[in-house]
């Protein structure tokens, strides 16, 4: 089957960490991306857990070109098609449903599927998928599952996502089949209600410079 998740592999190469981002009013969505981006992360997950997810993917990807917004928590069909129509250029899962799979051939943006298990990351293979989300990364078993694949599953690209700290990350990059990881500690809340954007900035720099490093 194709589909479009191929194209995926050079935003994952855009920068070592992808911000996993709960915006809760859509006024600070905009402050936030350009805080981010500014400090050298321009791929942005959007999660839909919140009621105004679309208007802040709409938002960010109407004023702030430069940035690579994606919507994540994406379980649907229907949602898959709402994030593209609203700005968001490509989607994560945090699995892969026959549904999913499926509309990967016809759908506008790219899928970027969760998988926790060897069985989970066959199948999604078998759909046409080559770059994945390891979600969720430190509870489906961290570097250590992720090293055992790479041997049976050389081609699989992932980003992994999930418990994941700017203290850990280090260890996930420095593995070959790891392109990028998902973060959710680059917006504290504590921050966003102060609007302290160039805190956000000064997180989003650190994080930026991360480097794998490798071990044995």
């Amino acid at each position: 089957m194709s589909n479009k998740n191929h194209l995926l592999r050079p935003t994952l190469d855009l920068s070592p960490v992808i911000p996993v981002l709960v915006i809760e009013r859509t006024e600070d969505a905009l402050p936030i991306a350009q805080a981010l981006v500014n400090g050298g992360l321009r791929v942005l997950e959007i999660t839909l857990r919140t009621a105004n997810a679309l208007d802040v993917i709409k938002e960010i990807s109407r004023n702030l070109p430069e940035a690579v917004v994606a919507a994540g928590t994406v379980t649907t069909p229907k949602q898959w098609h709402a994030a593209a129509q609203a700005g968001a250029q490509f989607v994560v899962s945090p699995g892969l449903t026959p549904a999913l799979a499926q509309e990967a051939a016809q759908a506008p943006v790219p899928l970027l599927p969760g998988v926790a298990t060897a069985s989970e990351l066959m199948i999604a293979m078998d759909s046409g998928f080559e770059c994945f989300k390891f979600f969720p990364a430190q509870q489906a078993g961290g570097t250590g599952m992720l090293k055992a694949w790479h041997g049976p599953f050389p081609d699989a690209v992932f980003c992994p996502t999930g418990g994941i700290t700017i203290d850990t990350a280090e260890s996930f990059l420095a593995l070959p089949n790891v392109a990028c990881v998902g973060g959710s500690w680059l917006a504290p809340a504590q921050r966003v209600h102060t609007q302290n954007w160039a805190g956000l900035t000064d997180l989003a720099r650190q994080a930026a410079s991360l480097k794998g490093t490798l071990t044995t």
